[in-house]
């Protein structure tokens, strides 16, 4: 389970990710700035890990808030979407150089590739309403069903 707290007016997340695997969570502030290039090119991300008491005094900002449940299926990491991005599945590879990224090709059960689509990142989806979002995946041709 990832809780990610996007601070108003900076480019700075704040992450708790439950980690069963460790026994714990982990906590971090992130900093990413895009690459000045389209495509699977990564641009400049630092992360500071901190202690519980350096997140709540971070926590305490204004934010907007996304959850989501995050799975591993190498080279995939797989995001669930919660709340108001409900039945949104993003799926995420990570390489450790320009040119893998380049060379990767996505597997044929992606429904659409929305890497240069900046609209579909963190820091965009967790301000969009349902409907925005209901527009955006139309432009994929994905319409999803209404729920039961």
């Amino acid at each position: 389970m990832i809780t990610d707290r996007y601070l108003v007016g900076t480019r700075l997340r704040l992450r708790r990710a439950e980690r069963p695997d460790i026994g714990g969570c982990e906590l971090k502030l992130t900093q990413k700035v895009p690459a000045d290039r389209p495509g699977a090119v990564q641009g400049l991300i630092t992360n500071t890990y901190l202690s519980e008491a350096e997140y709540d005094v971070l926590a305490s900002l204004p934010a907007a808030v996304l959850s989501k449940t995050r799975f591993s299926v190498p080279p995939l990491g797989v995001d669930v979407f919660d709340g108001p991005l409900e039945g949104l599945v993003l799926g995420e590879a990570e390489f450790t150089s320009d040119e893998e990224a380049l060379a990767f090709v996505p597997p044929p059960e992606c429904v659409a590739e929305v890497t240069d689509d900046v609209r579909f990142t963190g820091g965009r989806l967790v301000g969009v309403s349902r409907r925005e979002l209901l527009a955006w995946l139309a432009e994929y041709g994905i319409r999803p069903e209404a729920p039961q």
